[in-house]
């Protein structure tokens, strides 16, 4: 984190920095060449064009949440990166009509920005720095603030495609998938009509391969919010009960052998292994992966203990939660298992791949090796 601002806090990508140094060194060039500027003058003009540019983005993301939090949704930072940046809201919008305020707003702010800086342009002098960088920042806004007003998911355009497309049907997965797609057919449109500008010799290869850049995460992004809503209309098939493993206890300082070998010879192989101290209470939980790294010929002098957490340690999920509050519990606490409660008891344990199977059957089954049986 760089900062906070209006209590917002602010966070700076490493590529952006990456951004930074090519934006300092073309554009100082530039300065250098058309001003006649010292090297050092130029490069030093050009730095400031990138800090006049980050300003842009900020702004721009500041739109964005300043509306979000105007109309109650939370925001939990804005992240500036290497082709612009983005606001993250701790939940989605509430009615399309609010999607769509909140995701036009950016846009609005760096339009605004723009006709200042086009003013700015025609009134100072040409052929100065102040004059030169004006209009740089009149024609970079403006054509941020067009370029994402283009209907298509992750564009802000497409988030107001979205928000229109719920209204109409009722339905903000549809919607979202359906704007997604828009956006990877403007990421074609987009690849095809540069390739076409730099046959023409209208584009520089430098031109060329930073829109192809800019194509390349519209295109991931646009696959990003699909996966997101195939993955959001799951959402009311977790059943924290029914997903929760039984767990199957051993006391304290068993080795891990005979505790596998225990959970076999009852049946309970799949369950979640546990460890329980002298009055059966439980105290830890194994952890799978940790275990499975062990080799075989090692586990009957481990004991469970070395491979287990604290049990209040582990993540909690309460049963009662949704699926989209317990995948938001989840993203909050990144881990490969959680205990599930009811109370003050533990009933069993969520592992975070039998989630993201019901979640996503089809990406689950193609990371599954073909003689690795599912999971259940």
């Amino acid at each position: 984190m760089v900062g906070q601002v209006l209590g917002i806090p602010v966070y700076l990508s490493p590529s952006m920095l990456l951004l930074a140094v090519l934006v300092t060194v073309v554009y100082g060039g530039y300065v250098q060449a058309e001003l006649g500027l010292a090297g050092p003058a130029a490069y030093a003009v050009g730095f400031g064009f990138v800090v006049c540019l980050l300003g842009s983005v900020l702004l721009h993301e500041l739109g964005h949440a300043l509306t979000a939090r105007r109309h109650g949704i939370g925001v939990r930072g804005i992240t500036l990166e290497l082709l612009g940046g983005y606001t993250e809201m701790d939940r989605d919008a509430p009615t399309p009509r609010v999607d769509a305020l909140v995701s036009l707003a950016g846009p609005a702010v760096s339009l605004v920005l723009g006709a200042l800086a086009t003013g700015a342009a025609f009134v100072l002098p040409d052929r100065t720095v102040a004059g030169e960088i004006a209009f740089q920042l009149a024609a970079s806004n403006v054509l941020v603030a067009v370029f994402n007003v283009l209907p298509g998911l992750p564009l802000d355009g497409g988030r107001a495609l979205r928000a229109g497309l719920w209204a109409l049907i009722k339905d903000r997965n549809r919607a979202t998938e359906v704007a997604a797609w828009a956006g990877r057919g403007i990421a074609v449109l987009t690849a095809l009509t540069v390739f076409t500008l730099y046959r023409l010799n209208l584009l520089t290869v430098f031109g060329l391969v930073f829109i192809l850049l800019v194509v390349f995460t519209l295109w991931q992004g646009a696959g990003q919010s699909i996966r997101l809503a195939r993955m959001t209309r799951r959402f009311p098939l977790v059943d924290l009960r029914a997903l929760a493993r039984p767990l199957f206890a051993v006391p304290s300082g068993t080795p891990l052998a005979e505790a596998q070998r225990r959970a076999g010879a009852a049946d309970r192989g799949g369950d979640a292994l546990a460890v329980a101290d002298a009055g059966g209470k439980l105290v830890a939980l194994v952890d799978a992966a940790g275990a499975a790294a062990v080799p075989a010929a090692r586990r009957p002098w481990v004991a469970v203990d070395t491979v287990a957490r604290d049990l209040g340690r582990v993540p909690a999920l309460p049963l009662g939660l949704t699926g989209e509050q317990v995948v938001r519990a989840v993203q909050a606490h990144p881990g490969a298992q959680y205990v599930v409660t009811s109370g003050e008891d533990v009933v069993g344990v969520l592992h975070v791949a039998d989630l993201a199977e019901l979640l996503e059957p089809r990406r689950a089954g193609r990371a599954r090796r073909p003689d690795e049986p599912s999971q259940q």
